[in-house]
């Protein structure tokens, strides 16, 4: 489905037979597929959005330069137009970032996050080709490698649009740290020990700053724990929610 939110077309899917709402928010580069392993085994229980992120998958690449800030207004005004109050929101790296920016500005009931960065010059640039090493021996992700290979660091800083290129840096360098205080919601933080990208210890710095916050470690795991370790994943997120 599209929604035109801020003169841009936005991609998203809605389904699901609850009424409480569970809002996916992937990570850089990435699309709705990444996220639809986590969110189909709750279908039944609760409604699920997740979105292409604008600049990304099927929504309309952009023609300015956004700052995270828009995208939290954009996931506002879309959640709002889908009459979804106090969501809970579960982003991966870029999408959890946006996803702890939200829940400092607006009410939310729970936020998980997957190896999200939330201090300046966390992430390396492209992580492709040791993602894709990873993803194939995960046999439940063997399915989404032909999808990996093109979406995944496909929208990197080298191959990136000029604007998203812009976009990337800003988010790289944007540092959210003393904002993190007006999180009421609780949140779970999920990190695979072997994450290059965002470091296990950036997890507990983070759940410092949050006042309800605590971490879930996945070892031997990377940047994409929650898919490396997919049932794990699905019994922490039953359990928390």
């Amino acid at each position: 489905m599209i929604k035109q939110i801020a003169n841009v077309n936005v991609n998203y899917i809605d389904y699901g037979e609850g009424t409480e709402a569970l809002v996916f928010l992937h990570g850089w580069g990435q699309n709705i597929a990444m996220m639809k392993p986590i969110a189909d085994p709750f279908c039944k229980e609760y409604r699920i959005v997740i979105l292409d992120l604008p600049g990304f998958g099927e929504s309309i690449e952009l023609n300015s330069v956004w700052s995270l800030y828009d995208y939290v207004e954009m996931l506002h005004t879309l959640l709002t137009e889908l009459k979804i109050e106090n969501p809970i929101l579960l982003g991966h790296s870029f999408g959890g970032k946006i996803s702890l920016l939200y829940g400092t500005k607006y009410p939310v009931k729970k936020i998980v996050t997957f190896g999200s960065p939330y201090k300046r010059g966390v992430q390396k640039i492209s992580m492709k080709t040791k993602v894709l090493k990873g993803l194939k021996k995960v046999p439940v992700i063997n399915k989404l490698e032909g999808f990996a290979k093109k979406h995944i660091g496909s929208t990197d800083y080298k191959s990136a649009s000029p604007i998203m290129r812009e976009i990337l840096v800003n988010h790289v360098n944007l540092d959210i740290s003393n904002q993190l205080n007006k999180i009421k919601a609780p949140t779970l933080l999920i990190w695979g020990t072997l994450d290059q990208e965002v470091p296990l210890e950036q997890a507990y710095e983070l759940e410092k700053l949050i006042p309800d916050a605590g971490v879930v470690e996945f070892p031997n795991c990377t940047h994409y724990a929650y898919l490396e370790n997919l049932a794990g994943t699905i019994n922490v997120l039953r359990n928390f929610l």
